[in-house]
């Protein structure tokens, strides 16, 4: 864990770890920082900080001192982190220079040195690197930008299940280099980091995106692995010419089977892939182009994990479980989790272990007592021309109890709304079953996303007009 950056500057100190530093770099400095956070009394404290080596390195060093680490969201406010700080009870926060200002006047304030001041001298090595599986190197909160977050405790043995298991799949070679343009205190950023040190190769990390600057990471060939969220990627495959890439892997967020077949034209090696904080990340992985019988699928359970779908229906669609050295036990401050954990998602495992995720529970859709799948409707709408991005999300209604509301985005500005709304309908209309049409549509410039790409479900419904549905009924 920890002593795989110890083992890359004992045994390659001059292979490229973060960006230009070295192996040997970087543990110099993580045991400079390190020196100087031992003093702290804080067992936990937190960072806020963009993308950098200079996080990165401050990250390691307090998980080096035994310090439980909260990621915070850069897109917080002062007083949501403070209210995150008070609930965790910590009173120091870890931050850049840009971030000073989000951090609350009760906290303790320190803020990141430069890495030319700390590779200035080197420190003695005085700390053990040798973690417990139990202890806790980072805490994350999901639905961090709500008041009702809950506290993920990332532990040393997850981290090190995950890390043997993505390796087993994903392979490794001595020329990977992993680009980081997902934020390190999302769980997507975090594992690249640990990932990277387990193999003993290269990350380039991104202090934010510019997409002109990925494409020439690309082209010449300086990282040949990603990690992305479906936005990024849509975006970048038209442009993609020519690369050395060797995988892509896509998740966070549901994947249009346009965008799928695109890449697979191009032979682009994306692996779609499912999982989340609670996993520490990548859970269920699938090798698009060696599974093009299986293109909506996420793909089979990593190594040591198992899926199992609970409650099935008649058509075998239930509540997604896992099970496995990866999955958290219990929230913190809340009870522990026995057995499996469930995702409160909607899928199915096929004839082959083949899993298929449909909805978040919550975004199921009961419309006068039949089950509507929000992605069914939106893989429908994807597949129409000029359709940039969709959502559908529930309504409830007098008649039917719930029903389905489209919200979509296009890039052709010569058709009107009603065009476009009628063009839609026409189009779920020869599809899906008439209760599947959407009784609204809203068009809107864009879908409002969060920090890592994923579309914000929860406040779509404020900006539904609902005035004048003209939509599906089950008459």
């Amino acid at each position: 864990m920890m002593e795989w950056l110890r083992y890359g500057k004992q045994h390659y100190p001059n292979r490229i770890c973060m960006n230009e530093y070295t192996y040997r770099d970087i543990y110099i400095t993580v045991v400079h920082v390190a020196t100087r956070l031992q003093v702290l009394p804080d067992t936990r404290i937190a960072i806020v900080s963009d993308n950098s080596v200079t996080m990165a390195v401050y990250l390691l060093a307090a998980m080096l001192v035994r310090k439980e680490v909260l990621l915070l969201n850069v897109h917080l406010t002062v007083g949501e982190i403070e209210n995150q700080l008070c609930q965790l009870h910590i009173t120091t926060v870890l931050h850049s220079a840009k971030r000073r200002e989000q951090v609350p006047k009760s906290a303790m304030a320190i803020e990141l040195k430069s890495m030319s001041f700390m590779l200035h001298d080197e420190v003695k090595d005085i700390f053990d690197w040798t973690m417990d599986d139990n202890d806790i190197a980072a805490i994350m909160n999901t639905s961090a930008t709500t008041g009702q977050f809950k506290s993920v405790p990332l532990r040393w043995g997850q981290i090190k299940a995950h890390v043997q298991a993505s390796q087993e799949v994903l392979g490794r070679t001595e020329q990977d280099n992993w680009l980081m343009v997902l934020p390190l205190f999302h769980v997507s950023g975090l594992s690249i980091l640990m990932r990277s040190l387990y193999n003993g190769t290269a990350m380039t990390i991104m202090e934010s995106y510019d997409e002109e600057q990925v494409l020439q990471y690309i082209h010449d060939g300086r990282i040949n692995m990603m990690s992305l969220v479906p936005t990024i990627l849509k975006n970048l495959e038209p442009r993609i010419t020519h690369h050395q890439l060797r995988v892509i892997l896509l998740g966070g967020e549901f994947i249009p089977r346009p965008l799928v077949d695109a890449c697979v034209a191009k032979q682009l090696p994306i692996y779609k892939t499912y999982g989340m904080t609670e996993t520490f990340s990548q859970s269920v992985t699938m090798p698009v182009l060696s599974n093009l019988n299986k293109l909506d699928s996420v793909g089979k359970p990593l190594p040591g994990m198992t899926v199992h779908i609970a409650n099935p229906d008649a058509d075998g669609v239930g509540e997604i479980h896992l099970n496995g050295l990866m999955v958290m036990s219990g929230y913190i401050n809340r009870e522990p989790i026995h057995g499996d954990f469930n995702t409160d998602d909607m899928g199915y495992v096929d004839e082959d272990g083949f899993l298929y995720i449909l909805n978040r529970r919550t975004d199921l859709i009961i419309s006068g007592g039949e089950n509507i799948y929000p992605k069914e409707i939106e893989d429908t709408v994807y597949v129409m021309q000029g359709v940039k991005e969709c959502a559908v999300i529930p309504v409830p209604d007098a008649k039917w109890g719930q029903v389905p509301a489209l919200f979509l985005a296009v890039d052709d500005e010569t058709l009107s709304n009603d065009d476009i709304e009628i063009s839609v309908r026409d189009h779920i209309a020869h599809t899906l079953a008439k209760y599947k049409i959407p009784k609204y549509i809203t068009i809107m410039d864009a879908l409002p996303r969060n920090g890592t790409g994923k579309i914000v479900r929860k406040s779509l419904a404020s900006y539904l007009d609902m005035a004048e549905p003209n939509g599906g009924s089950h008459e």
